[in-house]
């Protein structure tokens, strides 16, 4: 049954997905419909994910979302369902196909073979979207206790993820769960959207919830109904964020990285410059404004001492930040991961946080051991994933935790 009540708490089982062909559709001109910052050398982003997952896999079972996919693909139920609801003619294209083939065509696409004039000016198409945003395997679903939200997603290029998602989540059994809580993959409302990345699970009773560019008012409120009525969540707090591109979720600028620590980009969360925060408590009519994030959260009981994102000069802050500097993932209380090229924020853990700075190849060569208990951040390469617009946390949905 998975099982997830915290941030930090001990991980036991993730999903990831490895960048694959997928990738190849990006292009310097399409980019930015595919939400990337770059486009990406796939060996070099494969060989930075393959590092990455080695860690975790260190630490907890790290699950392959294609071969989940696979599973249950051999299951007449989820083929059916999938072919219904991604492409019509799916069903007639992988009639009596292998699972991995089904998989590849939902993962990769299929190009479509267009008319005499697109075939003139070379013009491409797909008959089914590829997925290059697929890695970031957070943001179509997000475990809340014992039940699962999946996403309703903002942007077309990634309709497909939350069916997916879905399909997995109702029909595998090694993801046994509670029930979906909010069914973003059947969501037809254009102003109710939720993604994973802008869903912290702070505590059994209480989220953080980022109102982004991504995930909507009527979205959180959809969602809170849902929480309140079917989980042991009692409040939500909410932190209004800006229309930035570097500020896409809340966990780039505000990640969890021990019981009571926190990793935050400064100028949206102290000082003047602060992003409002709204707190939405059970039963309770209307929403409350905080002062602050940290205001709100110490009312519940759960103060925060920040560390921040760069370190303290400003310059560094913006930079890393815009580098997933606040993108971080733990597999255990104070026991995160990190990319290594945020020097000035794993100096900031180190220094202020008490962490111990470890490389990531080091680690995995056996070069430094670490007690189980040891407080540390490990530091993985990232020149190429991060040009997707993401992190660790991006890039992991856990779907088991103990208690922290």
């Amino acid at each position: 049954m998975i099982a997830v009540h915290s941030e930090i708490g001990r991980l036991r089982s993730v999903i990831c997905h490895t960048p694959g062909p997928e990738l190849a559709v990006v292009t310097p001109a399409n980019r930015a419909d595919y939400l990337f910052d770059d486009i990406l050398d796939l060996q070099f982003a494969q060989r930075e994910h393959r590092q990455f997952t080695d860690i975790l896999s260190r630490f907890a079972e790290v699950h392959e979302l294609s071969d989940l996919l696979t599973d249950v693909l051999r299951e007449p139920e989820a083929r059916d369902y999938l072919f219904s609801n991604t492409d019509a003619s799916l069903g007639i294209r992988a009639a009596g196909a292998a699972p991995e083939e089904i998989t590849r065509l939902l993962i990769e696409g299929e190009v479509s073979s267009g008319g005499a004039l697109a075939d003139l000016v070379n013009e491409a198409g797909y008959t089914l979207p590829p997925l290059p945003n697929l890695f970031f395997t957070r943001d179509s679903a997000a475990v809340i206790g014992d039940r699962v939200m999946v996403a309703s997603m903002k942007h077309e290029v990634r309709w497909s993820e939350e069916i997916l998602a879905w399909t997995l989540f109702r029909t595998h059994p090694g993801l046994e769960n509670a029930g979906i809580l909010f069914d973003g993959a059947h969501e037809r409302r254009l102003n109710v959207r939720v993604e994973g990345g802008d869903v912290h699970v702070l505590r059994r009773d209480l989220l953080a919830v980022g109102m982004s560019e991504r995930t909507t008012a009527a979205g959180i409120d959809a969602l809170a109904e849902e929480v309140f009525r079917t989980t042991e969540i009692t409040d939500l707090v909410v932190v209004l964020m800006p229309a930035h591109r570097a500020a896409i979720h809340l966990d780039m600028i505000f990640t969890m990285l021990d019981r009571e620590v926190c990793c935050v980009f400064p100028p949206y969360f102290i000082g003047p410059t602060r992003l409002p925060v709204l707190r939405i408590r059970k039963g309770a009519a209307g929403v409350q404004e905080a002062a602050s994030l940290f205001h709100a959260l110490d009312d519940l009981g759960l103060p925060l001492t920040p560390i921040p994102c760069g370190g303290e000069r400003r310059t560094m802050q913006e930079r890393e930040q815009w580098a997933s500097g606040c993108n971080f993932f733990a597999v255990g209380p104070g026991q995160v991961l990190a990319y290594d090229r945020n020097e000035h924020t794993l100096q900031a853990l180190q220094e202020e946080g008490g962490l111990k700075v470890v490389r990531g190849a080091d680690f995995l060569a056996g070069e430094v051991e670490l007690d189980a208990d040891q407080r540390f951040v490990i530091g993985f390469e990232g020149s190429q994933l991060v040009r997707g617009g993401g992190g660790p946390r991006c890039m992991t949905m856990p779907i088991v935790r103990d208690e922290p």
